[in-house]
This record gives C-alpha cells, structure tokens and sequence, in this order.
C-alpha cells in the first residue's frame, strides 16, 4: 500500500514574506483525507474529511469558548 502524496496550496488570503514566513497549506486531493502544513517548520497534521468539514463550519460561526 502507497503512502498518499498531498498536494499543498497556500491559501490567496496568505501574505507570504521571506522575513515571516508563518502561512497554512492545506492538501485537499488525497480522497477522504485534508492535511493541514505549517510552512514554518512543515509539520503536517491529517484530518478526515468529516473533521475538517465541521472545522470549517465552526471556523465560519466564529464561535468562542
């Protein structure tokens, strides 16, 4: 079995600059898998597709704890 190559993209709303390099990618094409990579230090973290779905609702409430 094949380990699965993501395909990161930088999101356009990241201002990447060589001084401060701290933007998210984010890998969408591995199917039933999101892999979300820091361009810092390029620690990858894998979600499934579930889980990043309900990530992002959250996210868009902007709900607080």
């Amino acid at each position: 079995m094949s380990i699965p190559v993501f395909e990161f993209h930088t999101s356009s709303a990241c201002q990447y600059n060589n001084k401060d390099p701290r933007c998210v990618e984010v890998a969408t094409n591995v199917p039933g898998k999101v892999a979300v990579r820091n361009t810092v230090n390029g620690q990858t973290v894998e979600f499934t597709a579930a889980e990043w779905t309900d990530f992002l609702s959250g996210a868009k409430l902007g709900g607080s704890t």
